[in-house]
């Protein structure tokens, strides 16, 4: 777990679990999650691991932890000025899958929602993200069987790798209640994917390719199509990397951010970070409708609440040094 990540859509990270029974980025022929490979670095001889990333391990007091972190509401964010007006933003299960089979409800009932739910915890939004949508399913209604309603600030995410593996919203939606945000988190991506279908019923999405040694290619149009099939329908889209190996129109381009994650770096119409707006019982609903704020170029798009100038104030200083570091490092 960490209070400060890089990870561009949140804050913070918190792991109740490490380790994971395996998905498609990991089996006896697949070793490409990141997860995994720092497992196999550091597993077993790092505290706060899991002894192998295969072993599921149970880490309680974690998320306790991660409920006193200082509340961001009204702070600025200079690195990531598309977060500014939100709260704390945590990403939970970064490390791990807490939906492993090893995982009871049980624990995820008192590590996870009742510290969610804490009065501490009701400040910040919690992200939880699975490739177990199925089970996180059955744990939402086994929780709604003894009258425990899902948390409005947490959100239940799914990752989406491949078109086959769109399979996973279905179950994703059988979440929480009509006041949960349910997302996709679509990385890395192998191959073009439709969300047209599932869109209407998401809150979020984000995208990005795969980074690390041998990389996968990541097609520029792939994220340009899901850019247009979100814009459509006004769903807020993410777009977090390009990944390690980026090609557009079968030509591979080159990023001094080795994982092409540096916005400033990309096609002015692929700049698109956009957030949904959040309501819980510690958070007052952010009014009116995502717009689209226009800076600089024409099709630069940021996305806003509508009634924040904090942010777009932000982001004009973010691109301002942005600009400086740039030139700066040409001159050199």
């Amino acid at each position: 777990m960490s209070i400060r990540t890089k990870i561009q859509w949140c804050d913070s990270t918190c792991n109740p679990t490490m380790g994971c029974d395996g998905c498609e980025l990991w089996d006896n022929t697949t070793k490409k999650c990141y997860a995994g490979v720092l497992h196999t670095r550091f597993g077993g001889a790092t505290s706060g691991y899991a002894p192998t990333f295969e072993e599921v391990t149970l880490f309680p007091g974690r998320m306790e932890q991660a409920t006193k972190w200082r509340d961001l509401r009204g702070t600025e964010r200079e690195d990531k000025p598309w977060l500014n007006g939100m709260p704390r933003l945590i990403f939970v299960s970064d490390m791990s899958d807490a939906l492993s089979k090893a995982v009871t409800f049980d624990y995820l009932r008192e590590e996870v929602i009742a510290n969610v739910k804490s009065e501490l915890g009701k400040r910040h939004q919690w992200l939880w993200l699975t490739k177990r949508p199925a089970r996180m399913a059955k744990f939402s209604q086994w929780l709604a069987k003894s009258d425990q309603l899902w948390p409005s600030n947490l959100w239940a995410g799914t990752s989406v790798t491949s078109h086959q593996m769109t399979s996973r919203i279905k179950p994703l939606l059988e979440i929480g209640n009509a006041d949960t945000i349910r997302f996709l988190s679509v990385e890395p991506q192998y191959g073009e994917i439709d969300l047209q279908q599932w869109l209407p019923q998401l809150q979020w999405v984000i995208q990005g390719g795969e980074s690390g040694h041998g990389a996968s290619a990541f097609d520029v149009s792939w994220a340009m199509s899901l850019i247009s099939q979100c814009r459509k329908q006004g769903v807020p889209y993410f777009l977090k990397q390009l990944g390690a190996n980026v090609v557009c129109e079968g030509q591979r381009l080159r990023f001094n951010d080795g994982h092409a994650g540096d916005w400033s770096e990309w096609r002015s119409e692929l700049r698109v970070r956009q957030m949904p707006a959040v309501q819980s019982d510690a958070v007052q609903s952010q009014t009116g409708s995502l717009e689209a704020i226009r800076i600089d170029q024409p099709e630069r798009a940021y996305t806003k609440p509508a009634s924040s100038k904090g942010r777009i104030a932000a982001l004009k200083a973010w691109e301002t040094r942005r600009a400086r570091q740039s030139a700066a490092q040409k001159e050199k």
